[in-house]
């Protein structure tokens, strides 16, 4: 979900101020014939975002507000074996399939049973994959037969298993869609809101809250925006029908919700009251300490908000299907409590499962990782938005050396990431004008912290996302919009998925992510130790300024000295210097020992040791993103 400061400052707002049937009812068992959880992969793992609709659309028109037709769309048959066979090459382990569960399209799917939806209350002509409409179907715009749209997403999941990738989709616990109708929920399954007392604001187990007595006013538009780009549309006018009207997605209680609100969705009631008070069992603080099986106990005896149950029962519909796990948007706009729920139902059907959870708060973490039980978190406050200011000249690298330090605890936790569908594309003049500064960016990303990296769809061949599709805007691939991205288009190549119409310079690009992903996920020590030696040349070293960063990561069988330049005009010439602790680590005698580069070919340097501390003597080129490994003896 787009914009983390407003998303901080509702995560504040709702938890500082802030006729129904019995909730606690058996797990539901939604197995699939044959489908099976995909092993954990060894190593570190590396996610690939893709947004689904868009990566296989070979249609070049990109007309702005642009139909289904006129622009075209992606489908699940896009993935093809070749195509996944290039994906897994970048070294990825799990695929992040954005945009699967079916949300609101301005498209028509009657034939289907498919209500239409209104273009008053959805973003952009494609529609938002944050609005979900159906939790038990996908989007049939991604579906050559929509009547066979499951069926069709579960093939994919199987050739992704067969290519030794895990499947992750999207669950938004905070919000569904205005307009939230389940055409293809199992049997006993109810929609959200179905059992609602509408006389009330609040109820613990009614799923939504209410503006009593009141109807829901159609959002006003900026004049910079209009509903279809202004094309007639038979539903826009200005008009939606609920009464009374509901919360907005991002917690407004107006009854007309300003543009800048979530407008396009409702707000769900995991038994938080309007004043921010809880009406649910509390969580122990000791259950930090405890392991998933106590949490799952925990749960088992209490009485639960219904909306928790209808979630849990969604996360255990896709597992059964063959997901592997998923990644969870605003997870801080929901209670802890609810994650130590959901997670430990999940971790009890399958221990395996990955979880993400987008966070932006830092003094939050802790608590959504011990007693929420997340796998992993964004590191997109601290990590993310350092490296990206020290990428667009705005900040240097020093602060890296404290977010490291006051993150050791839970660093293997925190997902690494240069962009994703919420941020910037790094060629974009908004971010840092010039892909090729995602070498030492995403060097740093990747090999820091034994966490997950994660790349978004490409990435890695310097998509700049440089025009506006629509209701989306330029720097980033739009959401909302039918659209090509010209790029990836070129690695595609027709259907042939063999990047045979890349720039030379967009196949270097993608040459130099597949050699860091697969490095990253592979060597033992990117799970070993780190030491930043940063510092200490800080200190000490002439010409070593804050446009560098140094670091080791070793293991018992390997070292590595990891070295990126920030700036795309300058050489160093620099003696780096190699402080005693970490000679003493690696156990090395005075002497001389030769580095190998591990990204670049014919890169060797040579360290000497004199007294216990190294000197490697390093000639780095602009936007140099160097690891170098001692070579043994």
């Amino acid at each position: 979900m787009r914009n983390s400061r407003l998303l901080l400052t509702v995560i504040a707002a709702f938890f500082v101020t802030a006729c129904s049937q019995p909730a606690v009812r058996p797990a539901a068992d939604y197995r699939t014939p044959g489908a099976s959880a995909q092993a954990a992969p060894a190593g570190k793992p590396v996610v690939y975002q893709v947004f689904t609709r868009l990566f296989g659309n070979q249609n070049t028109t990109n007309k702005p507000w642009g139909t289904r037709a006129e622009n075209g769309v992606g489908k699940f048959n896009d993935f093809s074996d070749k195509a996944l066979e290039g994906i897994r090459e970048l070294g990825v382990t799990h695929i992040w399939y954005t945009g699967v569960p079916h949300h609101a399209v301005i498209g028509d799917y009657s034939q289907f049973g498919v209500s239409a939806d209104d273009p008053d209350i959805v973003k952009g002509r494609a529609g938002s994959p944050y609005a979900v409409k159906d939790y038990y179907s996908v989007n049939p715009d991604m579906a050559e037969n929509p009547a066979q749209r499951v069926k069709e997403f579960r093939a994919l999941v199987e050739r992704t298993h067969a290519h030794g990738m895990q499947v992750i989709i999207d669950i938004v616990p905070n919000h569904v869609a205005r307009h939230y109708q389940s055409l293809d929920k199992p049997k006993g399954v109810e929609d959200f809101g179905a059992r609602d007392n509408t006389s009330v604001e609040y109820a613990r187990d009614n799923n939504f809250y209410y503006v009593v007595g009141k109807p829901y006013q159609v959002t006003q538009w900026p004049a910079a925006y209009q509903v279809l780009g202004g094309e007639q549309h038979p539903l826009a006018d200005n008009k939606f029908a609920e009464t009374p009207a509901k919360w907005t997605g991002n917690g407004a209680r107006a009854v007309r919700p300003s543009f800048d609100d979530w407008y396009e969705t409702v707000r769900l009631n995991y038994g938080v009251r309007p004043d921010g008070s809880f009406d649910f069992d509390q969580l122990p603080p000791e259950y930090a300490q405890k392991d998933i099986a106590a949490h799952a106990q925990f749960w088992a005896d209490k009485d639960v908000p219904d909306t928790w149950v209808k979630f849990r029962d969604i996360a255990l519909y896709w597992l059964d299907m063959g997901v592997d796990g998923f990644r969870y948007d605003t997870a801080e706009l929901v209670p802890v409590e609810f994650w130590s729920y959901l997670n430990s139902h999940i971790k009890t059907r399958n221990p395996n499962a990955f979880t993400i959870a987008e966070t932006y708060n830092p003094k939050q973490y802790r608590d959504y990782l011990q007693r929420g039980k997340m796998d992993f978190l964004y590191d997109k406050v601290e990590t993310y938005d350092t490296i990206r200011a020290v990428m667009a000249g705005k900040g240097g690298t020093d602060p890296l050396v404290e977010i490291k330090r006051q993150s050791a605890d839970i660093e293997g936790s925190l997902l690494h990431f240069l962009e994703n569908h919420d941020e910037q594309r790094i060629a974009s003049p908004q971010f840092a004008g010039n892909a090729a500064m995602g070498k030492p960016g995403m060097l740093l990303s990747a090999t820091m912290s034994t966490a997950p990296t994660m790349l978004y769809f490409a990435q890695e061949v310097g998509e700049a996302a440089p025009d506006d599709a629509g209701f989306g805007k330029a720097s980033r691939t739009s959401i909302f919009d039918y659209w090509g991205v010209p790029s990836l288009q070129r690695w595609a190549n027709g259907g042939r998925y063999d990047g045979g119409a890349l720039t030379a310079d967009e196949a270097a690009l993608r040459e130099f992510y597949r050699r860091l992903m697969s490095f990253s996920g592979n060597e033992s020590a990117m799970q070993g130790g780190f030491a930043e030696v940063h510092s200490f040349n800080r200190a000490g070293t002439r010409g070593y300024d804050d446009r560098l960063f140094a670091y080791t990561r070793s293991s018992d069988t390997q070292k590595l000295l990891i070295v990126a330049n920030f700036r795309a005009d300058k050489n160093y010439s620099i003696g780096l210097k190699v402080p005693t602790t970490v000679i003493a680590s690696w156990g090395l005698a005075d002497g001389e020992y030769k580095l190998v580069e591990q990204l670049y070919e014919q890169v060797r340097v040579s360290m000497r040791v004199t007294g216990g501390e190294g000197v490697v003597p390093l000639e780095l080129p602009p936007l140099a993103a160097y690891i170098f490994e001692l070579e043994t003896q």
